[in-house]
């Protein structure tokens, strides 16, 4: 937008690969990751050399079994859903697969954003230029094929970028068969998860919103959806509040968003911050930066390093946790169990000691009814040869 490459005609994209996850080559992925490192300049990675880590990532990529009508079933293409690993390893197969589409993105100076799977990208010539490129990246890989949208106004993720005669537009994006629910205000779970609940809508409506007038729409359906979900309007007013009073005068009434230069402020603040997942992200990488650049090699730094480690203050030192699972009918369960504390131990050197009581969430219904272990009687069973399929283009095997 600031090279003037912003125009009336500029056309948006996205696309997401099918089915990634499942189709994921495995030695081709493993292939691609020490490249990756290599390209990134490592040679270990926290004192660990490249071919351990290839070996570490093909047991945790490879080693995937479960039973199914008692046989033993192993996947030979894609990842485990669920393993954190798989995303890691997805977003780095993407990373080289992506190469030959960026670069063409860059000597043109469109933009091109992708977040794992999904790749957002603008276009200044024909439609019929870009259908074409995008049908020559379907025939890059066997395994990766895409699906495509093409137009002024499209979805990317939770988000509507449109563009509006060479301006550019961005509100919240809500899928039209998404049914408007959210936690309701029944359900048992601490008070601060639906304070979060609310807030967190209202920073994303403030961040996505470009103008003043799309925020009220969004912070309509806000509210509306939060009302439709059992929340009190007193109880979501006073959240609103709460939210809007940190970024707004204290001087005014009502410290809701009633102007343009109001929003415009907030919305300033708030796309400074990062997101936790931004964070945490930026704290890995600093992290693994510092490994690289500065490993200890020397046995000798190493000891003298663990001995100091070890000379740390212990944080938990003299501090009591106790955590429970969390239910409305044990409300009270953190004053008494601070009374119980304070009466038993009174006058004793156990005073001195920290009572720290917190509680857990209830386990999710996906957890408490799935079994993950099989019996082990089918865990014994041995293969036959007859049972070992012979395919050689199937995700899972028979072991």
């Amino acid at each position: 937008m600031r090279k003037g490459l912003f125009k009336s005609t500029t056309l948006f994209c996205t696309f997401d690969i099918r089915n990634l996850y499942t189709m994921l080559p495995q030695e081709e992925a493993l292939d691609i990751l020490v490249e990756f490192l290599h390209v990134h300049g490592y040679t270990k990675v926290k004192g660990i050399p490249l071919e351990t880590i290839r070996l570490l990532a093909s047991i945790v990529l490879k080693e995937n079994v479960f039973v199914y009508g008692k046989k033993i079933y192993q996947q030979v293409l894609g990842g485990a859903m669920g393993s954190s690993f798989r995303l890691t390893l997805a977003n780095i197969f993407m990373w080289k697969w992506q190469k030959e589409l960026v670069r063409r993105q860059d000597m043109t100076c469109e933009y091109y954003g992708r977040y794992i799977d999904d790749v957002f990208m603008t276009w200044n010539k024909s439609e019929n230029a870009l259908k074409q490129i995008l049908e020559n990246a379907n025939a890059w890989h066997p395994n990766i094929k895409l699906e495509y949208k093409i137009g002024k106004s499209l979805p990317f993720l939770d988000i509507l970028p449109t563009n509006i005669n060479g301006t550019l537009s961005t509100s919240v994006y809500h899928k039209p068969a998404a049914e408007p629910y959210v936690v309701p205000f029944t359900s048992d779970h601490p008070r601060h998860v639906f304070d979060n609940i609310v807030q967190t809508s209202l920073r994303r409506a403030i961040k996505y919103s470009s103008t003043f007038q799309l925020f009220n729409d969004e912070r309509r359906y806000i509210k509306s959806t939060f009302l439709y979900n059992g929340y009190p309007s007193s109880f979501i007013d006073k959240t609103f509040r709460k939210f809007f009073s940190d970024c707004i005068s204290s001087r005014s009434f009502l410290p809701f968003l009633d102007n343009e230069a109001q929003f415009i402020q907030m919305r300033i603040a708030l796309s400074g911050q990062p997101s936790r997942q931004q964070s945490q992200v930026e704290m890995r990488i600093a992290t693994l930066t510092y490994d690289k650049d500065h490993l200890v090699e020397d046995l000798d730094k190493k000891e003298e390093f663990i001995i100091q480690e070890n000379k740390k203050p212990n944080k938990l030192q003299n501090k009591l946790i106790i955590h429970y699972t969390h239910e409305k009918r044990f409300n009270t369960r953190k004053r008494d169990l601070h009374r119980i504390f304070q009466e038993t131990f009174a006058n004793t050197q156990i005073i001195e000691t920290k009572l720290i009581v917190g509680n857990r969430n209830q386990k999710s219904t996906m957890k408490e009814m799935i079994r993950k272990c099989p019996r082990q009687a089918i865990l014994k069973n041995k293969a036959k040869p007859s049972m070992i399929s012979d395919k050689k283009k199937v995700v899972f095997k028979i072991l």
